[in-house]
């Protein structure tokens, strides 16, 4: 069985100014890739060494050698072109700005594994669980689909799912071999579904919009199928956008729930719930008997540090909808989903973390 992990966080953390200096001097061409390299492992060593202080249940290696949490895949991956598809932020400095994700415009060819790099160094600088994020293949039917260009090599959203699962799969299969213990697809674009708006710019292109969350969910299950789970965790990572503390949907999961909690096969949700942009917990009346949902109440958005009372509370009340043994505690997203990172400090992101595993003790008691 996976174990209950109480206390984490959904995967990427804030970059020190030296590495961005280091990762914007590569990409000038000033940087020799080795020394890029070095400056990551240094700051991945210094943010393992942290988490471990804190007393997180599992660890990550913050993202640090990632463009953005889903860049891995035009990494690793031939046929991805510069074209971007554009994302309406909200929040401080929003607007209209294409994602950081690139467009499909040929058939796509895997030349290396998207984690290749990450994994042997964390095995071997950490003896804590730690996890492994990978973008979730539904993402790319909406983040890389691109009417123009994309479609003379795949016709639908469908035609390109296919070959994605194919590529998340073989990441899937090799991690498990490699013995990583906790393996987390971030999929924020399940939140177009849920987003009323988001909905309508769906319908308008021809598309149904709960058709296309039936085709991502069994995309994203046939990423999994075949597997040897073992004691591996499986998680699904939703939230409504991220980047420099700005979003790009709203919405409660009413729209979604039936079908991503009871369809999704995986062991564990971590879900938004640090705002009212996400509704109420209602809908995890529908979280299937043998899953659990990580709730994500602390934000990575903003400094200000949430009242522990008022986390319990809200704990409280999730716990009409799914006993307290399933339930988890965490930031509701990274705090650097790109490389610039959210609007806080290194130390109120800290202080965030110190928070999530301080109440986790409290009301789940150690691990």
């Amino acid at each position: 069985m996976p174990k209950p992990y109480r206390a984490e966080h959904v995967g990427s953390l804030l970059r020190p100014p030296e590495l961005l200096q280091a990762r914007a001097s590569h990409a000038a061409g000033t940087l020799p890739l080795e020394q890029l390299r070095a400056a990551e492992d240094r700051a991945i060593l210094h943010v393992l060494q942290k988490q471990s202080e804190l007393g997180l249940d599992v660890v990550t290696d913050g993202e640090m050698r990632r463009g953005s949490w889903l860049t891995d895949m035009a990494d690793a991956v031939d046929g991805f072109v510069s074209e971007r598809v554009p994302l309406e932020w909200k929040g401080p400095g929003g607007g209209v700005e294409g994602s950081t994700a690139h467009a499909a415009g040929a058939k796509l060819r895997k030349v290396r594994k998207m984690t290749g790099h990450e994994v042997p160094f964390l095995k071997k600088n950490t003896h804590v669980p730690f996890k492994v994020t990978l973008p979730a293949p539904s993402n790319f039917m909406l983040a890389s689909y691109k009417s123009g260009i994309t479609d003379k090599f795949y016709p639908t959203h469908a035609d390109l799912l296919k070959d994605l699962v194919e590529i998340v799969r073989g990441d899937v299969q090799w991690l498990i071999s490699e013995g990583v213990q906790y393996i987390q697809f971030d999929a924020p674009y399940y939140s177009h579904y849920l987003d009323p708006k988001q909905q309508s710019h769906m319908r308008q292109a021809g598309l149904d919009p709960e058709k296309e969350l039936e085709n991502a969910i069994a995309g994203d299950n046939e990423a999994m199928r075949g597997v040897v789970r073992g004691g591996v965790t499986f998680a699904l990572h939703v939230c409504r956008g991220n980047s420099r503390s700005r979003w790009y949907t709203e919405g409660g999961y009413d729209a979604i729930a039936e079908k991503l909690f009871g369809l999704l096969q995986v062991d564990r949700f971590l879900l938004e719930y640090d705002s009212d942009r996400s509704g109420g917990f209602e809908p995890l009346r529908l979280v299937p008997r043998g899953k659990s949902v990580v709730l994500g109440l602390i934000t990575s958005k903003e400094p200000k540090l949430e009242l522990q009372t008022e986390l319990r509370r809200r704990i409280d009340e999730a716990c009409k909808f799914v006993p307290l043994e399933k339930l988890a505690l965490s930031p509701q997203c990274g705090f650097a989903s790109v490389a610039a990172g959210n609007l806080l400090s290194v130390d109120e992101q800290w202080k965030k973390l110190e928070l999530v595993v301080d109440t986790a003790r409290k009301v789940w008691g150690a691990t």
